[in-house]
């Protein structure tokens, strides 16, 4: 048995039993509250609010002017934002992990989060059409429905999903918190870092976060949908796998091994080979060497000869009878 740290790569002998999370009381009470900060921030932005004003104030800030030192290394943290290079990196992770314990639901559940990502917070980008801070036509204004697709922070949702969907796929208590805390630090600092750009206002990464979060805390509700999902797919692999069992052998290319021909005997000549006496269709006589194993040669046939009348020495033309010889 392998005890070192490479053992942990090898694939698990069965699937293991893992918990699946479940609309609990505290779960409904996390989603009430999320809630209901979302739809305060929309209001906020729609009345143009004290919120808008501190947009204004920290985008005529300019962050990025103020600490231009930071500028390169936020340029490559904000990737950690954007849905395709994300995607990617834990899809090759979840799909490992599919691997090594015999079940789809990680990349499921991956599939699953960014299908509502990307239809809920889609429909309010274009819904509300709000301008990024680069675009902005006019000071104290919210820039709504003015054509843009800023509003909520894609970047801030997509980072509290995707690094998210590692703690909420987690098997133990510990390694759920651990991933909590990475991805809370991660979809934090990508919000922060997209309003230090200038890409987008402050009400645009706290509707992000919130966002994000509604998406997370919904995930139980789709398991029921997942599990029969991933059963069905497994359905459908083990009947492919069986017709291709049974499927009958591809024709043999041209110059390989051709199969052995078979030929159909006719009905009496069947009848002959199945009666006692009878090997490979020949009849054999009892006491010969085929009764005990021996190879029995196929007789020949000769050509018959019609038989001719002898004629007489006279000539007669009269047929005389063959005489016998007694030996005598």
């Amino acid at each position: 048995m392998r005890t070192d740290i490479f053992a942990r790569l090898d694939r698990e002998p069965e699937p293991p039993k893992i918990e699946i999370p479940r609309m609990s009381r505290t779960r409904l009470v996390l989603f009430g509250g999320t809630s209901a900060f979302y739809l305060a921030i929309v209001v906020a932005v729609l009345a143009s609010t004290w919120l808008v004003v501190i947009d204004w104030k920290v985008m005529l800030f300019r962050p990025y002017q103020q600490w231009p030192e930071l500028h390169a290394f936020l340029d490559y943290f904000v990737v950690l934002g954007q849905r395709g290079p994300t995607a990617v990196m834990v899809a090759a992770w979840l799909g490992w992990r599919s691997w090594r314990q015999h079940t789809l639901r990680p990349l499921l559940v991956l599939g699953v989060s960014l299908l509502l990502l990307n239809s809920t917070v889609g429909a309010v980008k274009i819904g509300l059409g709000r301008l990024g801070p680069h675009y902005a036509t006019q000071i104290g204004s919210a820039e709504l429905f003015a054509g843009g697709d800023i509003f909520p922070s894609g970047h801030t949702a997509n980072a509290v999903v995707t690094w998210g969907i590692l703690a909420y796929l987690a098997t133990t208590p510990k390694t759920r918190r651990y991933l909590s805390a990475l991805s809370a630090t991660v979809s934090l600092g990508v919000g922060l870092t997209t309003v230090y750009l200038g890409t987008h206002w402050l009400s645009d990464v706290l509707l992000g976060w919130a966002a994000g979060l509604l998406i997370l805390l919904a995930l139980p509700w789709c398991e029921p949908l997942i599990g029969r999902t991933e059963a069905w797919i497994f359905e459908q692999r083990e009947g492919w796998r069986a017709r291709r069992r049974l499927a009958p052998s591809l024709p043999v290319a041209v110059g390989g091994p051709r199969p052995a021909l078979v030929t159909q005997r006719a009905p009496a000549e069947e009848t002959a080979s199945r009666a006692p006496g009878a090997v490979g269709g020949r009849t054999v006589l009892p006491g010969s060497p085929a009764g005990a194993g021996g190879r029995v040669s196929r007789p020949r046939k000769h050509p018959v000869r019609p038989e001719r009348p002898s004629v007489a020495p006279g000539g007669g033309g009269r047929a005389t009878a063959s005489r016998q010889t007694t030996g005598g």
